[in-house]
């Protein structure tokens, strides 16, 4: 885990990005940001009354001396932000009901992401999933070629490291969806420094059962293959064929994967929550996430269970995410 940080604290400390985290009246958050503030990784935003958040730090012990605290009461160039939300809404909010969105600390955090005035996103410690990717969905916007966004998480272990998708977001994705699932956390996959050898998982090996299900993940690895023919991307497969070397032999011997996949795709959401959350409880694995994919500019989302650590570190992939995407 402290390599895995190490590399991304190495990524983001020269530019040092910044990062909104609209839940400014959230202690959680407020302690979050003191200590990336104080180590001069990220620069945090902070959504609220300026006052009482610089008062509510003071009162925990904490300084937000390098944090920008910006309240959409106050905030001066809103006027701005409310014609950039029309134009980007075409036609599906007028200037005031722009204007009331856009006191919502989400929506304002997100414009000021798609406004260029941050790099990216962290929310979820007090509100749902669709509040924090409501917004994205609608101004960010997926990436040219991507349809859906999708949810990945890291689990980690040691000095190993695998990523499991979709974990967060699709219930029951289509085979085309699955596709662009496994290029899509390939690419997220390299971001973290692991060589993506990616397996379409299912409950068959190589056609060892046959049911809609399992045609929809061998389906969807040809698609993900010809659209990616330079990626290691193969299926279907049981866990074990994917992970598992003398399996992989008996059950798949011609494939790339050889046992040897780190980078696993679930064929449907129930799956995958299910799947990563065997490996933390049983595996000891720490599972971080969920990592949005797919969006134009990065906004991740907090389980309302967080710890102030589990902030810190999902701010610190979001601002890595960031630095990755301004140099593509």
């Amino acid at each position: 885990m402290s390599d895995l940080f190490a590399i991304i604290k190495d990524k983001v400390k020269a530019t040092k990005p910044k990062v909104v985290l609209p839940e400014g009246d959230d202690d959680r958050i407020v302690k979050a940001a003191s200590r990336l503030s104080r180590e001069e990784l990220i620069q945090p935003i902070l959504i609220g009354n300026e006052k009482e958040i610089r008062e509510r730090a003071a009162k925990l012990g904490f300084s937000l001396h390098d944090c920008e605290i910006f309240d959409p009461d106050t905030y001066e160039h809103m006027g701005e932000l409310v014609q950039l939300f029309v134009e980007r809404r075409k036609g599906k909010e007028t200037e005031e009901s722009a204007r009331e969105k856009l006191n919502d600390p989400n929506y304002f955090g997100t414009m000021l992401v798609y406004s260029g005035r941050a790099g990216g996103l962290v929310s979820g410690a007090a509100h749902s999933t669709g509040d924090t990717v409501r917004p994205a969905l609608q101004i960010i916007k997926t990436k040219p070629g991507i349809s859906k966004t999708s949810g990945v998480f890291i689990m980690v272990k040691e000095d190993k490291k695998f990523v499991f998708a979709d974990c967060a977001i699709n219930i029951s994705p289509t085979d085309e969806e699955l596709a662009e699932i496994a290029i899509s956390t390939a690419e997220t996959a390299k971001i973290f420094d692991i060589d993506p050898k990616v397996a379409m998982l299912s409950f068959s090996t190589k056609g060892s059962a046959a049911s809609l299900e399992t045609k929809k993940v061998s389906t969807a690895t040809t698609m993900a293959q010809e659209q990616r023919p330079d990626l290691v991307i193969d299926g279907e497969f049981q866990f074990d064929a994917a992970f598992v070397p003398t399996v992989a032999e008996k059950k798949a011997p011609d494939s790339p994967l050889q046992g040897e996949a780190n980078v696993f795709i679930f064929p449907s959401l129930e799956s995958g929550n299910l799947g990563y959350k065997i490996a933390q409880r049983l595996g000891n694995y720490e599972a971080i996430g969920p990592i949005l994919q797919g969006l134009n500019q990065p906004v991740n989302d907090l389980s309302r269970g967080c710890n102030t650590e589990d902030v810190y570190k999902l701010s610190l992939i979001t601002a890595m995410q960031s630095v990755e995407d301004q140099t593509k």
